[in-house]
């Protein structure tokens, strides 16, 4: 199962892509594919083709697992 994930790289914007597993803690990398910024425009600094991107740990702040859609829940109040 492929995770959706959000990765924050150092001064730059962030880049949506997905995961097949979770990176093993002594990793240096973080290995993601189909990489694209989150309204779905390409990275600016990868070419078009570009399938699968490598960022060392160094150059992420941080990372983020976005829900499936399965996941998703819609909680609503309702007032009678």
């Amino acid at each position: 199962m492929a995770y959706t994930v959000l990765i924050h790289v150092l001064n730059e914007d962030a880049v949506v892509g997905e995961m097949e597993e979770f990176p093993d803690p002594h990793s240096q990398f973080v290995m993601i594919s189909s990489p694209r910024l989150r309204d779905g425009r390409d990275v600016s600094y990868l070419l078009p083709e570009t399938n699968t991107v490598i960022y060392p740990w160094h150059r992420v702040q941080s990372l983020e697992i976005l829900p499936t859609e399965g996941e998703e829940r819609i909680v609503t109040f309702i007032r009678e």
